[in-house]
């Protein structure tokens, strides 16, 4: 049996759970938990704001932990070794996707905590593909957020051809935003913080931000018009959209990582103009994955967190509903 804390329907505190995992597979791993990060789709997942959720729901998708078993078919990965897991814990393996390297992109793919058990647990299962072994330099109580809004935030610099001398803006310095500045500014990019909280500038620029602009300041978006190469939203809110495409320069980006649940509206012209491009990506793909915990080893980046025994993770939730979380929640394994 595995124990763990599930909301028995949306909206309801979690509470101690334990299921029965079955046998392993052999293209599976079996990871103890030491550390999981609390991602606010975690929290879309709780309250069903998805329509996805099955109950009971054991949320948890930036796991850190140790293999206890491995599956027959298994060679990247070894009994003892650190990984992480992150919301992907499973694809077909044999799709023209799957076969291209861009696995997160399959139609078959397995999210860890979509109609199976996640994270906030003593232990969770992946296959062996999504299973990534952690890096020495990296802390297993900070790193869990890496293996969701790390990556996520990590895809349009890996996927795009971003140059060091490409102007970028992050909208929104959260647990994504936070991360993303971080990776443009080792990327040797000039980085651009959008907030509409006048006490995170100092935090942005502390992180790595060259820039701040007031989200809220016309005047100040006016002044930004032109400017930038790749702007991502990180930001699950609907914005002024066309005050960002209007920043952006000439074959500039507008990247969406964030979930903002309404569309966003693009006029023909506001691309047409300029030659420039609105997109989204999901979670990363394996070898980006892999590519951005190099990044992070070889830079010394990590998420900034508060860390709370996953035993207070009701407590933990609360404090990430209630805006506080600077910048992401850990949950620390406390069965």
């Amino acid at each position: 049996m595995i124990r763990a804390f599930a909301a028995s329907a949306a909206g309801a505190p979690l509470q101690p759970f334990e299921y029965e995992p079955g046998p392993l597979a052999a293209d599976q791993v079996e990871v103890a938990v030491i550390s999981c990060g609390i991602c606010h789709s975690d929290l879309s997942m709780l309250d069903n704001e998805w329509g996805m959720a099955a109950y009971p729901l054991v949320p948890g998708h930036e796991v850190i932990g140790k293999v206890t078993a491995v599956g027959d078919r298994v060679t990247n990965v070894k009994v003892g070794q650190t990984v992480g897991v992150g919301w992907f814990s499973g694809s077909c393996q044999t799709c023209t996707q799957c076969l291209g390297g861009d696995h997160n992109l399959c139609n078959q793919r397995e999210q860890t905590i979509v109609g199976r058990h996640g994270g906030f647990a003593e232990a969770v299962r992946a296959q062996a593909s999504w299973t990534f072994p952690l890096p020495d330099a990296l802390d297993p109580l900070k790193a869990g957020p890496l293996f969701c809004g790390g990556a996520t935030v990590f895809t349009p610099f890996a996927e795009f051809d971003i140059a060091p001398t490409d102007r970028v803006g992050v909208i929104g310095i959260g647990g994504l935003g936070h991360l993303a500045i971080q990776f443009a500014r080792h990327w040797g990019c000039e980085v651009t913080a959008f907030t509409s909280s006048e006490g995170k500038a100092t935090e942005a620029r502390q992180l790595g931000a060259h820039h701040v602009i007031d989200s809220r300041d016309g005047a100040q978006l006016e002044e930004a018009v032109g400017s930038f190469d790749l702007i991502i939203s990180t930001v699950n809110v609907s914005l002024d959209w066309m005050a960002y495409l209007n920043a952006l320069a000439p074959r500039g980006r507008l990247h969406l990582v964030g979930a903002a649940l309404e569309p966003v509206p693009v006029p023909a012209f506001g691309l047409i103009g300029g030659q420039k491009t609105v997109s989204g990506s999901p979670m990363a793909s394996p070898r980006n994955v892999i590519a951005m915990l190099e990044f992070c080893a070889r830079h010394d980046i990590a998420p900034v967190t508060e860390v709370f025994p996953m035993s207070r993770v009701n407590e933990a939730l609360d404090h990430l509903r209630a805006g506080k979380a600077r910048y992401r929640v850990v949950l620390q394994g406390d069965f």
